[in-house]
């Protein structure tokens, strides 16, 4: 294989331009006092070669000494939701001629602490954090260094920063009205990973919602610690082979619905089981019968949260604030199905 071109230099802009190395650095970063005929010999000569400045090297020479980079770290890939929040930051970003630089956890909470050290180094100007550690308190090194900080889906812990969340709460209260206004009261819960605020609060809401409606939850239908379609699967057959079985099921996160859909299908029961999913699923207006939820706006998190950021690398300095993106109950058909004898 022959080799590949040399990578221009800013040496290689400043000998076709001719002008010094210095000269075209002031360009390159924007800096004023730069005669408007030699910037635009320079800036052809860069065009002519292709020259791409070296962001990581010449960052801490920039004239406004930022990297015009914003380090994202989302839960996982895996789930949906973070794939929407992501894109709708990279928007916001692009408007600003900023890159993110993303890294998912993979709700490890090990690597949360790795990914920030790990974008630290690359001295990006901001981050968005989804906190998936009990205690965030150790990012405070990097505010005070001026580095701002936005935390997204998940509240931090010990630490006072801006924050953009989804009313989870509110929201799983609202699927659990919904299944009791279609006369349930064996309502299912298939909770996520327990140790993730974000389930815990829609928990909550499921179990205040039954004792607004005078409904004593039964243990055998509550589980924890789900995070994917395929246990999700095999939690919904077995509670479907009680001897007495749920009638409706809320699941509180995406990958547990489509489990969830898997089970109802392979039992034949998905005429006969309600189903109401906490934030929505891609194909949920295509399965049969189409799936009923409390739908996130991902692309309002994450674009309030790209804001935020770009807010206090401006100089916003006012205090933290809390952003709740409410949730939407949208009516499909599989969480209308009423309860037999009802």
């Amino acid at each position: 294989m022959p080799p590949t071109a040399r990578r221009p230099t800013m040496r290689d802009v400043a000998q076709l331009a001719g002008v010094g190395i210095k000269t075209v650095s002031r360009v390159v970063n924007g800096e004023p006092n730069v005669a408007a005929g030699t910037t635009e010999r320079v800036r052809r000569a860069a065009a002519e070669l292709h020259y791409e400045p070296d962001m990581h090297a010449g960052n801490l020479r920039r004239a406004d000494g930022r990297s015009h980079t914003i380090g994202l770290l989302v839960s996982s890939v895996a789930n949906p939701f973070a794939a929407h929040v992501h894109r709708a930051i990279e928007r916001v970003a692009a408007e600003r001629d900023y890159a993110v630089f993303a890294t998912s956890l993979e709700e490890d909470p090990a690597a949360e602490r790795r990914a920030i050290a790990a974008l630290s180094r690359r001295r990006v100007d901001g981050y968005v954090v989804t906190p998936v550690q009990d205690d965030q308190s150790y990012l405070r090194v990097h505010l005070d260094r001026g580095t701002p900080l936005v935390c997204i889906d998940r509240e931090p812990a010990g630490i006072d920063v801006d924050s953009v969340v989804t009313s989870n709460y509110d929201g799983a209260r609202d699927a659990v009205r919904h299944l009791v206004a279609h006369g349930h009261r064996r309502i299912a819960f298939l909770g996520d990973l327990e140790r993730i605020l974000t389930a815990r609060h829609r928990r909550a809401g499921y179990l205040d919602e039954l004792a607004s409606a005078g409904i004593a939850p039964d243990p055998a239908l509550v589980v924890l610690d789900l995070h994917d379609d395929a246990s999700a699967t095999a939690v919904t057959r077995h509670l479907l082979a009680l001897p007495n079985p749920p009638t409706a099921i809320f699941s509180s996160q995406n990958l547990v619905t489509l489990g969830a859909i898997r089970a109802l299908q392979q039992l034949g029961l998905e005429y006969d089981i309600a189903l109401v999913g906490f934030d929505d699923v891609e194909a949920g207006d295509l399965v049969k019968p189409r799936v009923s939820a409390i739908a996130q706006d991902p692309d309002r998190v994450g674009r309030l949260a790209a804001e935020r950021v770009f807010a206090r690398i401006d100089g916003d300095v006012s205090p933290a604030r809390r952003i709740v993106v409410p949730t939407q109950l949208v009516v499909r058909g599989s969480g209308e199905i009423p309860c037999p004898g009802a």
